[in-house]
């Protein structure tokens, strides 16, 4: 079932494999951290403003996405656990910024996340491009 897992059959090993499915390592991490997140937030009334929140937002998306970006150059280095902790950070730092967003849209934190992830993508895409690999 791919939509359980983007990668393709070459990258299984990014996976971890749950009965006879592959799941995507980080995004076990991200999406039930995120919508428990999610959860927890509603269900308490969590303010909409936290003195943390830019520097959470921003510190706890970086490693996921760095790890991403090196992933880009080496497929295959790294390790699940890794990816599916690095998810779970990711999906703290998601879940905060999308209760925000969805009561107060386009809040700081969450276009610090954007920014982010914008420029490390970007940077990551350049490098690929103009690296002799990449044309040879």
């Amino acid at each position: 079932m791919y939509w359980l897992s983007h990668h393709p059959p070459e990258e299984l090993d990014r996976t971890w494999r749950l009965g006879g499915l592959h799941v995507c390592a980080r995004c076990l991490g991200v999406y039930p951290v995120l919508l428990l997140g999610l959860v927890i937030q509603f269900a308490l009334g969590a303010p909409l403003q936290l003195r943390l929140d830019g520097m959470m937002g921003v510190v706890l998306t970086m490693p996921a996405l760095f790890d991403w970006a090196y992933g880009r150059w080496r497929p295959h280095a790294g390790s699940n656990l890794w990816r599916t902790s690095t998810g779970v950070l990711l999906g703290v730092a998601l879940a905060r910024s999308l209760y925000v967003h969805l009561q107060r849209p386009f809040p700081p934190v969450l276009l610090a996340q954007l920014s982010l992830v914008g420029v490390v993508v970007v940077g990551v895409l350049l490098l690929g491009f103009f690296s002799p690999k990449a044309r040879g």
